[in-house]
């Protein structure tokens, strides 16, 4: 079934073919190897080719995809070495961003910090809870939080980076509901100011997830 955007869905258009695009490759309805062509893709959203193009050179500079010679453009492959990089990259950018959240914090961002610990303390005691939502709202009101746009903007990326190619959810049993308590860690932290405590607590939480990313790629 083709998609179909009205014009106020449309603005600008080369961010919601972005967005659209971006988002499933992070879903995993293009894995790596698959290729994304202009033309299936225009007529499958019902758009010119020119959006698909910005939006494919785009997540190639984010390294999502790449040009093959001979092949067009591909959702990329991404190696250990690469996600261990970035797990390392990470560690550094989201502690400062705890640490800054910590030194920031206000009514505004207590509020919400209440709200999210309150809907991760349904998800565990429920299994029907959708983790993978509630580690997207953790890591956009952290990048929020730090009063950072580029910062946040960065850890967006890199987040979505590893969540597209390390297929960290299934790493180890049990493991997405220990990244939650941690998450509540790190926010309880940054709700009472604590800098030190939250941005050691996001550097645990870092080592844990690349710990297991390590033990999922060796099975």
């Amino acid at each position: 079934m083709a998609e179909s955007w009205t014009q106020e869905d449309l603005s600008p258009i080369r961010d919601k073919v972005y967005a659209y695009l971006k988002d499933a490759i992070l879903r995993g309805e293009y894995k790596a190897g698959d290729r994304l062509v202009e033309r299936v893709l225009a007529e499958k959203l019902n758009i010119s080719r020119t959006p698909i193009r910005e939006a494919l050179f785009r997540l190639e500079t984010q390294r999502f995809v790449r040009t093959v010679p001979r092949k067009g453009v591909v959702v990329n492959e991404i190696t250990q070495a690469e996600i261990l990089e970035v797990f390392m990259i990470l560690a550094s950018l989201e502690s400062l961003a705890a640490r800054l959240a910590a030194q920031k914090v206000n009514e505004e961002i207590a509020a919400e910090i209440d709200q999210l610990m309150a809907e991760i303390d349904e998800a565990l005691q429920d299994d029907g809870g959708d983790e993978v939502d509630l580690n997207v709202k953790y890591n956009d009101l952290i990048g929020r939080a730090s009063g950072n746009p580029k910062l946040h903007e960065m850890l967006v990326d890199l987040k979505d980076y590893v969540r597209a190619f390390s297929n960290l959810s299934a790493a180890l049993p049990g493991r997405t509901k220990e990244a939650l308590r941690e998450h509540q860690d790190i926010l309880g932290a940054i709700r009472g100011g604590e800098e030190d405590l939250a941005e050691s607590f996001t550097r645990i939480h870092l080592e844990k997830s690349r710990k297991a990313y390590m033990s999922r790629s060796q099975v």
